[in-house]
């Protein structure tokens, strides 16, 4: 997998199967990249690590050979946003977008003038990519998560934002936007898949891709066989402790 083969990829709807990243470390990225998934998503957001280990870990997922890059921005704004593609993602997952005037600034974020707002610096990024403005329009994804109540109720304008390559569901902050005492609330389960059906059909009718974070292989599978075209499994951190416990449990059993 390479970043024109992922961009044509996700931008024909193939199903897609990636991997998300908390702890930034390049060694457990290399590993990861080594596995099949199609991306490794960093989580710059939320994630546990700065500039210098997403940089690192992009640079591992590279030497692993079998994934590309991904980085879940800090936030929409073209500062990190263009910070993450020069240290060579080939692409990003924009959080919180509202609205399609949002969802147009992050795209515009990614795309060098005339078309966009990106500073041209491409550092790392031209060594995958290409120095040249057009091969990184072509080969550069951004995708907008869907996360919130307004951008839930902006959804089909969101979809058509042009230049927008696909949505991303983010299921913890949508749950507890409709209406959950928490992020797994199963008093909102009616309504939250209700909310998903809304997100994968708006997508599918705007002809852009339709992500969804998970926290497993089943769910993947699950959500994929619903009609999202991309799941995302998450993540070293949770699944470590996971594994860890299970291992605890049997040892002293």
């Amino acid at each position: 997998m390479d970043s024109a083969r992922f961009a044509a990829a996700l931008r024909s709807r193939e199903k897609l199967v990636g991997y998300w990243s908390i702890v930034g470390s390049p060694v457990i990225n290399e590993r990861l990249a080594r596995l099949g998934y199609d991306y490794v998503c960093l989580d710059a957001q939320h994630g546990l690590f700065g500039y210098q280990e997403m940089l690192q870990s992009l640079t591992a997922i590279d030497a692993g050979g079998a994934s590309v890059g991904m980085v879940r921005a800090v936030a929409n704004d073209p500062a990190p946003i263009g910070r993450a593609l020069d240290a060579g993602a080939t692409g990003v997952i924009v959080p919180l977008i509202d609205t399609a005037e949002q969802a147009a600034a992050a795209v515009s974020a990614c795309r060098y003038p005339p078309v966009g707002r990106r500073s041209y610096g491409p550092m790392r990024a031209q060594l995958r990519i290409g120095p040249k403005p057009s091969v990184a329009h072509e080969e550069t994804v951004v995708l907008a998560m869907i996360e919130t109540a307004d951008g839930l109720a902006n959804l089909t304008d969101i979809c058509a934002t042009p230049g927008l390559d696909g949505v991303y569901v983010g299921p913890s902050d949508l749950r507890i936007a409709l209406g959950g005492a928490t992020s797994t609330d199963p008093a909102l389960d009616e309504e939250f898949e209700a909310a998903l059906v809304r997100v994968r059909e708006a997508a599918a009718a705007a002809g852009i891709a339709a992500g969804i974070h998970t926290s497993d292989g089943a769910s993947a599978a699950r959500r994929l066989a619903e009609g999202y075209t991309f799941a995302t499994v998450s993540s070293e951190l949770i699944h470590l402790e996971q594994v860890a416990r299970d291992h605890l449990k049997t040892a002293r059993s």
